[in-house]
């Protein structure tokens, strides 16, 4: 199913850019289909197969044998709940009611980025990964390029630049890891059971160093973290709303995730030595993010900000997870709190870039000083802005206060003074997005320059965000179904065999 899951997409693109007798609502309608299926595939992974103390729905066929180079497939809980909400976003945004020239070739964009994204979680083999890596950054350079505003084409060009180059240095770091194995091999479950550079951690050799380095910064500008973020804030604003929906819901995911599963389960050891280091920049990245949002007079560039704070908690949390200080309980609720941030993040924020697009579609301006009173006239939208809005600022009974109470809790045992400073960048996202929704909803209209006339949700929009959201609200209230499935203990433990 895991295979299925990563195909039928991808055959779905190839069948849409191939034939060009397929109008646009039926690439649409072919588009909501086979983003759903692999959504429903996955459920039923979980639903038959779900991961125990391992990875779970294992299948694995053979492709370049003389180098250990295999198509394997596989899950466990950190793996498949991203997967999940992967598909989910996708979903949305293939639904999502778009005027769009060339549509079959946008759709067919889509469906291409859904098969290579989640191809990318459920692999087990490193170059496999690589590959996926690669190829999610050719989707997003021609959703941004082709299909975005203003200058569209340099911040698609600056996007594929910055991560191209990240994603070399990854390759140099698998290459090192399959080499350094007793016998050659790309497969994941072997490097995480015997970490091949654990000898040299501590032998004052560099090699391990530079490898994590190496990983660092490829997944650090993939993230993205401060200061390899500046590619990020151009990207979003001028990419079409579905887009960035998932380029900030599931594209920057990789980069967290290529953090735990290569950086902290291949090389445990020289992370620990490395991990107070990475805290530190986990901590400049919340700073950063948080400050710099609440200067944006741009709704989409004060929401794109807001991505470099909150995965600036994920890494906070990965971080605290491979030190070698505090108790393995402590760890163990920090990473369970950075994966649950991947998730609420994805939900929340490609929420909030969905909504900006409502925005842009209605008056092509994403100017905050624009805007005042739109809770009169777009009620609906004032709801679910206001709703993704205080979910994202970690307020209670919504998801991002149950990722943030994990990961605080973890770093408060392990890194306190860190912890405490990363406290502050909570105050600042409170105080960026209330300011935000009192100038766009609640405040009085401008006197002048300001946008006339507002049409509230439709009925396709406002189905699509409540679906998003109401997983955040069900995540805040009830998260005790998504916790046992992410099972971080396991994740520390470095599961290598079947489940």
């Amino acid at each position: 199913m895991l295979t299925l899951s990563v195909l039928l997409p991808l055959l779905a693109a190839i069948a849409l850019a191939l034939l060009p007798r397929i109008g646009d609502r039926m690439a649409r309608l072919l588009a909501v289909v086979f983003t759903a299926l692999p959504m429903v595939l996955l459920l039923a992974v979980w639903m038959t197969d779900p991961p125990s103390g391992g990875f779970a729905a294992q299948f694995e066929a053979p492709w370049i044998p003389s180098l250990g180079i295999a198509w394997r497939v596989g899950v466990d809980g950190m793996s498949l709940a991203l997967a999940l909400m992967s598909a989910l976003i996708f979903l949305a945004a293939a639904a999502w009611p778009m005027q769009i020239a060339r549509a079959r070739a946008y759709y067919a964009w889509i469906l291409f980025l859904t098969g290579v994204s989640l191809g990318l979680f459920v692999t087990l083999d490193l170059v496999i990964f690589y590959v996926f890596f690669d190829l999610s950054l050719v989707g997003m350079y021609f959703l941004i390029g082709r299909w975005g505003h203003g200058d569209a084409q340099h911040a698609a060009l600056k996007f594929f630049v910055y991560t191209l180059a990240g994603s070399l240095l990854i390759l140099i770091a698998i290459i090192v890891l399959a080499l350094s194995m007793p016998e050659l091999t790309f497969d994941m479950r072997a490097i995480i059971a015997a970490p091949p550079l654990a000898a040299l951690a501590d032998g004052g050799t560099v090699v391990p160093g530079l490898v994590l380095l190496a990983l660092v910064v490829g997944f650090g500008i993939k993230t993205p973290l401060f200061p390899l973020h500046t590619w990020l804030p151009p990207a979003h604003v001028n990419a079409p709303g579905p887009a960035s929906a998932i380029l900030a819901g599931v594209l920057l995911k990789m980069g967290t995730y290529g953090l735990v599963r290569l950086g902290l389960q291949m090389m445990p050891e020289t992370f620990a030595r490395w991990a107070f280091w990475i805290a530190l920049l986990a901590l400049a990245s919340i700073l950063w993010g948080a400050i710099v949002a609440y200067a944006q007079p741009n709704l989409k560039r004060r929401i794109a900000y807001t991505s470099v704070n909150h995965m600036g908690y994920t890494v906070l949390g990965i971080a605290v997870a491979g030190s070698a200080a505090g108790t393995e309980t402590a760890r163990a609720l920090a990473l369970t709190g950075a994966v649950v941030e991947m998730i609420a993040h994805g939900l929340i924020t490609g929420a909030l870039f969905l909504v900006a697009g409502v925005f842009w579609k209605r008056t092509q301006d994403y100017e905050i000083a624009h805007y005042g009173g739109l809770a009169e006239e777009a009620p609906r939208l004032a709801m679910m802005a206001t709703l993704a809005a205080f979910a994202s600022l970690g307020l209670p009974g919504l998801a991002g206060f149950v990722a943030e109470l994990h990961i605080f809790l973890g770093a408060f045992a392990v890194y306190p003074w860190v912890a405490a400073a990363g406290l502050l960048g909570l105050l600042i996202t409170a105080a960026l997005f209330l300011q935000l929704l009192r100038a766009v909803f609640f405040g009085p209209r401008p006197a002048e320059g300001g946008v006339a006339r507002f049409a509230d949700l439709d009925r396709t929009e406002m189905a699509i965000l409540s679906a998003l959201l109401a997983l955040v609200v069900l995540i805040g209230i009830w998260p005790l179904w998504l916790l046992e499935l992410i099972d971080a203990a396991t994740i520390l433990a470095a599961p290598g065999g079947g489940g």
